[in-house]
């Protein structure tokens, strides 16, 4: 992908999660604290506490390794949930790099009323060109992000880059499954304004190719279709609430969009799942 491409994306994302309408959907149907895909107890379970989950397992893999002394980039940090909880869990900081103003300032003010402000470092950029030096992180971290990128392989090279020796980098990531063609899923990304999905097999070779070790995937595209049942399920039932915070024609838009991401998880072309691999010390 071009450069022209890359910029073209992070415009994309900025303006999308910069919009009152995108903002009153995440905080009311997916809680407003951690905005990915959920990893389900239950079939009917609470989109926010299976997000919540979804950290709580990608925290596992550096559970042992991550603590006071250690440094944490979030990529694509959101509302700041998964910072908080990491910062919460291990005591460690977070630099939480983030590309909205809008929920930029919400997730700083949440900080402060956590008491984590002093921890966690919110900072306003691209991850495209993130603004650290070389092996500046312990771990790179990021949940659902990547795929708003434009130049995925220049993204990864960079998070590589930055990360510290024996540093761990765990990412989750709506995908595209191996072998499905970009048209067919191109109504259903047209309400985040993003071009393509990666693949698995993409940001196994990527990786691999950077020279880090320890690959694991973690594939959980089980997942994504409760999760995306939930959200359809939950925006139908609180649409009434839901006219309140965000304009009538988004709603509609809304419940048109989201069963296409139903039916692309039951049909197997999309897949989730948890990446972990580490730099070599």
């Amino acid at each position: 992908m071009s450069s022209e491409s890359a910029v073209a994306a992070a415009e994309a994302a900025r303006r999308y999660y910069g919009t009152g309408d995108v903002d009153g959907f995440y905080r009311a149907v997916w809680g407003g604290e951690d905005i990915h895909t959920g990893v389900y107890a239950r079939a009917d379970e609470s989109v926010a506490v299976a997000s919540r989950r979804a950290v709580e397992l990608a925290a596992d893999r550096v559970a042992g390794r991550l603590g006071p002394e250690h440094t944490v980039l979030d990529l694509g940090s959101g509302y700041g949930g998964p910072a908080r909880y990491l910062a919460g869990r291990f005591g460690c900081r977070v630099v939480a790099l983030n590309i909205s103003p809008t929920q930029n300032v919400r997730h700083h003010d949440t900080n402060v009323e956590a008491g984590l402000d002093g921890l966690i470092e919110v900072v306003t950029g691209s991850f495209q060109d993130i603004p650290y030096p070389a092996g500046r992180f312990d771990v790179v971290w990021s949940q659902e992000a990547f795929c708003h990128s434009g130049d995925r392989r220049q993204l990864l090279a960079e998070a590589a880059r930055v990360l510290a020796p024996d540093g761990d980098l765990v990412f989750t990531d709506l995908m595209a499954a191996d072998g499905t063609p970009p048209e067919a899923l191109r109504s259903v990304l047209a309400r985040l304004e993003v071009a393509e999905f990666a693949t698995p097999s993409f940001y196994l070779r990527e990786i691999a190719a950077l020279g880090l070790t320890h690959i694991d995937f973690d594939d959980r595209s089980d997942q994504a279709l409760t999760h995306y049942l939930r959200l359809t399920e939950e925006t139908h039932r609180r649409a009434d609430e839901l006219r309140g915070v965000i304009d009538p024609s988004y709603l509609a838009a809304l419940q048109e969009n989201l069963p296409l991401w139903v039916d692309a998880c039951r049909s197997g072309r999309m897949n989730w799942g948890i990446f972990h691999c580490r730099r070599a010390a």
